[in-house]
């Protein structure tokens, strides 16, 4: 772009800056927020080619045409990060500052070219977003989880304790959700591993879903969460909202943060308590990431089965001892071993979840809760994914395989008429 080279980067921010102001003042807001949207936008377009094309600045056409959908997106977007939010390709956006913007694209993270005028720039984004929410971000509460209009989730972190600047993180969400079978496809899980997923939502067994961050446990929970009968109602508790379930009777929650004064903030453990007042038939929690743990607990073993969540761990022993730590946060002085015992009877499977080392998302195993052996909460793995390697381009080989092991709660899946058929046990499939 021969003719950026030469009119300064620091020149075309301030020309787009003066002209997004000039606009800004012969723009009747009013009346634009009555007009429908794509009307708007048009209507505000042939405005802005006008004053572009007014402007003394030596820019080609292609570079005006440019510069007038930049300012149009400042107006009716979130600016320069418009374009990286209308490629379904991208599934992360990081601005680390306002001059490095980085996507990750087929689990690779790559350095875009795009840039914010400045600090301020960005902050006035970040405003945009979180103040659609509900939400806020300045000083005295530096960090906000929000979410955009199309379930994506949203991290901002200011300064002071952002040190170079305001940071944003945009887990995103395609506008098209994975199902079930493009996860067959990706070869992130076999049709074995997911006709017994599917038989165990049917039949009403309490499942938790692990993994790290970036692994997919938010798109299986989805994928999973499509299997429960339309005829049950679902109750659903998040931290920023980002479920995509298909269902009509479904009631979603989400926590709220502080007010200015550091008053009126509603946590995750309020909500799961509250919704058993709901008469739920089921509980989907986002993650469960504190002492609302011990309260997820209880419902699943009061009369909610079929509670679907999400912990990060590293494994299903890791996930045990998360679950643990956290309920014992409750602070209501339980032993141990009364814990492991809650948990033991509470969770009948942990389906482990990872983002391998070349980017693909594969499910790693699902494991059975058999009870206490001991102290210790027994596991058994029905399904688990073995690595062998690594081929010339770069990909990670391995094997999907049964353990032969058949399920203890096949009766009670059997009762619910959700017959497991022997041969979903010998599958083993190469990948």
């Amino acid at each position: 772009m021969a003719n950026l080279q030469t009119f300064e980067r620091s020149e075309y921010q301030q020309v787009k800056s003066d002209l997004h102001r000039k606009i800004l003042d012969r723009l009747n807001l009013e009346k634009l927020g009555r007009t429908p949207s794509d009307t708007a936008r048009e209507e505000v377009l042939i405005l802005i080619r006008s004053s572009v094309n007014s402007e003394a600045v030596p820019l080609s056409f292609a570079e005006r045409e440019r510069l007038s959908r930049e300012i149009l997106d400042e107006i009716f977007g979130l600016g320069p990060l418009e374009p990286l939010l209308k490629d379904p390709t991208i599934s992360d956006i990081l601005v680390n500052r306002f001059n490095r913007v980085y996507i990750e694209r087929a689990g690779r993270l790559e350095l875009t070219g795009l840039t914010f005028k400045d600090d301020g720039h960005l902050m006035q984004i970040i405003d945009r977003i979180v103040s659609k929410v509900g939400r806020r971000v300045d000083e005295s509460s530096p960090m906000v989880d929000a979410r955009l209009a199309d379930g994506s989730r949203v991290n901002a972190i200011i300064p002071p304790l952002a040190i170079d600047g305001p940071c944003l993180s945009i887990r995103r969400f395609g506008r098209d959700p994975l199902t079930a079978r493009n996860m067959i496809e990706n070869k992130s899980i076999t049709e074995p591993m997911l006709e017994l997923l599917s038989h165990m939502v049917k039949g009403k067994l309490n499942i938790l879903i692990s993994g790290g961050t970036g692994a997919g446990k938010t798109t299986l929970l989805n994928v999973l969460s499509g299997y429960i009968p339309p005829s049950e109602r679902i109750v659903t508790i998040e931290d920023a909202a980002e479920l995509q379930l298909k269902q009509e009777h479904v009631v979603r929650l989400e926590t709220r943060s502080p007010n200015i004064e550091g008053k009126g903030a509603v946590r995750q453990r309020q909500l799961v308590i509250n919704s058993l007042r709901m008469r739920p038939d089921r509980i989907v929690v986002g993650e469960v990431r504190g002492e609302e743990a011990f309260d997820m607990l209880q419902a699943m073993n009061t009369g909610h089965e079929g509670s679907l969540t999400t912990v990060h761990a590293n494994s299903p022993r890791d996930a045990m001892a998360r679950i643990e730590n956290m309920s014992l946060m409750a602070n209501l002085n339980i032993p141990e071993r009364a814990v492991r015992q809650q948990i033991a009877s509470a969770i009948h499977a942990i389906v482990q979840v990872a983002r391998l080392s070349d980017g693909s998302r594969k499910l790693l195993s699902i494991t059975e809760l058999t009870g206490m052996d001991g102290d210790m909460i027994a596991l058994q793995d029905i399904f688990l994914f073995d690595r062998h390697g690594i081929d010339e381009s770069g990909r990670v080989r391995g094997t999907f395989r049964a353990t032969g092991v058949k399920p203890r709660f096949a009766e009670r899946l059997a009762a619910a008429g959700c017959r497991l058929r022997p041969v979903l046990f010998e599958a083993l499939m190469e990948v």
